[in-house]
């Protein structure tokens, strides 16, 4: 089963019960707050191709059940999915706020062994992270189809049979390609879904590579939609949220 359908399988009683209070669609990010006092985060990934209306005339989940939002995880154009994720997590917000704070990403690279000379894969460039690598020895490769790095291919053999541990956005939902990385990873690699739309729980990611779950949960609700609504990135975000890492 894909990801995304575990991801709505997950939160459909949720969804359920709740309503879409906000939605708001930033430059940076996403954020939706729902009924039960939640509010999530996630990447707005827009498609290339795009006119002046990225949503379509008709399209209002405000007021609505969580459910007519949900199944657009699965289906139709990234900035939906966004959207989807970011109910998602608002859904999960609670629960998310208790988890470990991971500030400087120590819990992250230790449960990947991130020692000398182990072997990163990196799906999406994170460059706040470079640094801490480059001190704890490691030896990085990098793919990012957004900003051209890399070689999608060639990479692939690369996560087959040389990543040791292996590093993933959680963009990866956005535009559909979660599954063909998880597929591509070696069975005695670590991985770890990193980033702000990074949803928080364990059960979607049973019986796949990934060990960790590293996101943004924000803890103070009008800043965070002050920060999407003027098209700010993580690092604003995080200063009102929880840098949270869950351990599967």
């Amino acid at each position: 089963m894909k990801i995304s359908k575990k991801l709505f399988e997950a939160f459909r009683e949720n969804a359920e019960k709740n309503t879409v209070e906000l939605v708001s669609v930033g430059l940076g990010y996403t954020a939706v707050t729902v009924s039960g006092g939640g509010i999530g985060l996630a990447y707005t990934f827009l498609d290339s191709e795009h006119g002046c209306s990225v949503v379509d005339k008709d399209a209002d989940f405000e007021g609505k059940s969580c459910l007519d939002l949900l199944p657009h995880i699965e289906e139709g154009p990234p900035v939906y999915r966004a959207m989807a994720l970011a109910l998602i997590n608002a859904l999960n917000h609670r629960d998310a706020l208790v988890l470990k704070e991971d500030r400087k990403n120590d819990l992250l690279f230790d449960a990947l062994d991130i020692g000398d000379s182990t072997r990163v894969a990196m799906v999406g460039h994170f460059g706040p992270l470079m640094p801490k690598l480059r001190e704890r020895g490691a030896q990085v490769e990098v793919v990012d189809i957004q900003h051209g790095i890399g070689d999608p291919e060639a990479f692939k053999e690369k996560l087959r049979t040389w990543a040791q541990a292996v590093i993933v956005t959680s963009t990866s939902i956005l535009n559909d390609t979660i599954d063909g990385i998880l597929e591509n990873i070696a069975p005695d690699a670590k991985a770890a879904l990193l980033g702000p739309s990074t949803p928080l729980i364990a059960a979607p990611f049973e019986n796949t590579p990934v060990k960790i779950l590293a996101g943004t949960v924000p803890r103070e609700q009008e800043p965070i939609l002050k920060a999407v609504r003027h098209g700010k990135g993580t690092p604003a975000l995080q200063k009102f949220s929880l840098k949270a890492c869950l351990l599967l």
